[in-house]
């Protein structure tokens, strides 16, 4: 299992494309592939966690977004 730290964007799609195919197959845990897929999404999660963070919302804008009347779908 040859598996590196994502450094630049290339890396991070093919990583995602890797993830994608493996959850598409839906592997056994403990299984070969199962240990892959869990052990891909680390380098994954800590390059989302560098490049795309998901920060907090302000609480007041956050119960205005809530408040605000919504149209009937």
């Amino acid at each position: 299992m040859d598996l590196n730290p994502i450094h630049t964007e290339a890396a991070y799609k093919a990583a995602l494309k890797e993830t994608s195919a493996l959850m598409a197959s839906d592997p056994e845990l403990g299984s070969t592939q199962g240990d892959r897929l869990d052990i891909l999404t680390t380098p994954v999660r800590a390059y989302e966690a560098k490049h795309f963070p998901i920060t907090a919302p302000d609480p007041v804008e956050a119960i205005k977004v809530r408040m605000d009347p919504r149209p009937a779908q």
